[in-house]
Formats: structure tokens, sequence, C-alpha cells
């Protein structure tokens, strides 16, 4: 833990990253708001990654490196840098994507000028591996509303959870179980935050999500350019393969027997279950389950159909 106190932490979690993650850095270092910590958590990349953090943290004291021998996983990383820092409010950053220099600043004014929100984020542009604009995303969800089974229920509905990314209270964060190593766990992470206070957009176009054929976003749902647009299609004919992204997010259990759609069913429960919220909304939050989810029930059949023709080949 660092005892210099910041305003800001930001956390960069990073595999093999040499392609973007000066470009990445580079844009945080131009941030017009300049208190804040960068910590560097490398999952034993074996490409030039360390190379390159190294030689920005000799040159610039607010940067910190460190480096696991082996691979931990990408739920272990993320949550080591929030771990490693100090600030009032905390960012993670994904090694290939870039922001506008005044991103922190106009998040920061939010957060201290409404202590009721706990995240503040930015609209967001899709750029390619060049850098160049792909598109808008359009997805607008109903999470400044002041009613908690509100935000739960926006929530549930589609989305590519570039919230996550936003500034967010380190407070409202200590309150969750962090990044889970299972398929959306970042989704979850955003409900569970939605039931402690508000989000916040700015209206404004700061963030830049980089799409290029390395990331597990492309891997594993390349369509999701066009998620948005597709709104006559039933939400289960749109999500990712889940049975690839958890092998992927854990190659462990590859040769294990696992449920990822119960898996994030019982999660959405107990986010609910231990909200800090009273009994009304815990109710609606429910309700919200069941209306949003309503067609998907199959993919728990799915579920428990592979398991069973697992298990019946191993027999």
């Amino acid at each position: 833990m660092n005892n210099e106190q910041v305003q800001v932490s930001i956390g960069l979690p990073v595999y093999n990253g040499e392609k973007f993650i000066a470009q990445a850095i580079d844009s945080l270092l131009a941030q017009t708001f300049q208190d804040f910590e960068l910590i560097i958590s490398d999952n034993g990349s074996v490409d030039k990654t360390e190379e390159i953090c190294r030689a920005y943290a000799a040159k610039d004291r607010r940067i910190r490196y460190y480096r696991n021998q082996r691979n931990l996983g990408l739920a272990w990383n993320y949550n080591r840098v929030f771990e490693l820092s100090s600030g009032e409010y905390f960012k993670w950053v994904a090694h290939d994507d870039l922001h506008s220099p005044d991103f922190l600043l106009k998040c920061i004014e939010v957060l201290d000028r409404e202590p009721s929100i706990v995240l503040c984020h930015s609209q967001v542009k899709f750029i390619d591996e060049q850098g160049k604009f792909l598109g808008n995303y359009e997805i607008e969800l109903n999470t400044n509303s002041p009613k908690p089974q509100e935000r739960f229920h926006a929530l549930l509905g589609k989305h590519l959870c570039c919230q996550f990314y936003g500034l967010i209270r380190a407070s409202a964060l200590k309150m969750t179980s962090l990044m889970g190593n299972y398929a959306h766990a970042d989704g979850v992470l955003l409900l569970k935050l939605a039931l402690i206070g508000r989000f916040y957009e700015i209206p404004e176009y700061l963030f830049f999500f980089r799409k290029h054929s390395q990331q597990s976003m492309s891997l594993f749902f390349p369509s999701y350019l066009s998620f948005a647009s597709q709104q006559s299609q039933p939400l289960s004919n749109l999500l990712p393969n889940y049975y690839q992204y958890t092998a992927w997010l854990d190659p462990g259990k590859k040769e294990q027997i696992f449920f990822p759609h119960w898996r994030i069913f019982w999660e959405y429960c107990l986010s609910v279950w231990l909200a800090p919220v009273g009994w009304y909304e815990r109710l609606c939050c429910y309700l919200s389950m069941f209306r949003q989810l309503k067609g998907t029930e199959h993919l728990l059949l799915k579920d428990l159909i592979i398991a069973a023709k697992t298990s019946w080949k191993r027999l």
C-alpha cells in the first residue's frame, strides 16, 4: 500500500499488452487532473510489456509497477490493483483503451459535488487498432435514478458494461466482493454498485473503447458493436459464449463441469439479498429479474444438459 494519500487511484491490470499499453499510459499522463497514482499489475507477460512499464515507472513517480511471476487470472489481477490503491476514488483502465485529457477532472467534479453518486462515467466512442472511429456507444440506461430498484432493473437489460471503466468511490467498492472469477462478473459488480448509489454519465465522449482481435470481447462476442442496434432480437440471442469465456478466464475449469448461467443467476440473487436496501426495494429487484430475464430460462436448462452430457462421456 502506498503511504502517500492521493485523491485518485488508477488500476491497470495487463497481460501481454505491448501493442497498446504505451498509448493507454500516455493518455493517462496527459490528464489535466494530476493528483493520481497509476498502479500497473502485470500478470506475467511474455512480451515487451514489462520493459515498457518499467521505463514509464522510472520516469514518473506516480507510476508503480508490479509483476507476477505467472498469470494468476484476470479477476485476481483486477482485484489486486484495487487492493494496492489508496485514493478516495478508483478507476480501472484496460491496457488498450484511451481517455480524453479532461476525463478524470470532469468525473471528480461530479463525485465531489454529489455524494449520492458512486460511479461517474462518460459517453463512449469505439475505435479500431489504429485509433480510427468505428461508432458511438448509444445504449442509455436509467442508472441515475434515485430508486435502487430502477437502477438494478436498467442494468439487467442489454448493455456492454462500459460504466465499469468509470471513476468509482473506493468506499463503495469496499462494500462489494469486487471482481468474481466467472463470466459477466463486471456486470454483476455494476449491479452491486448500483444498489449502493447512483451512476452519472457525463454527456461528452471522453472514453475511447478500442476494438481489436486479441481482446476478450472480440474473441467471445465478435458482434458486440452491433449489439445495441439489434433491438428486435431476444436478449438470449445476443449473449456471448459464456462457456468459452469462463474457460478462458479460468483455464483450470476446462476439464471441470461448470454452470456459467446458473452462476450469474445466483450472483444476481445474492447481490439483491446482500444489498443495503429495504424489503420493498429488494422485492422490486427480484420482480425485475423475473421480467428482464424472462425468455432466458433455456440457458439454465442448457447448463444442465451440457453438464449431464459431460458426466455421461466421463462415465
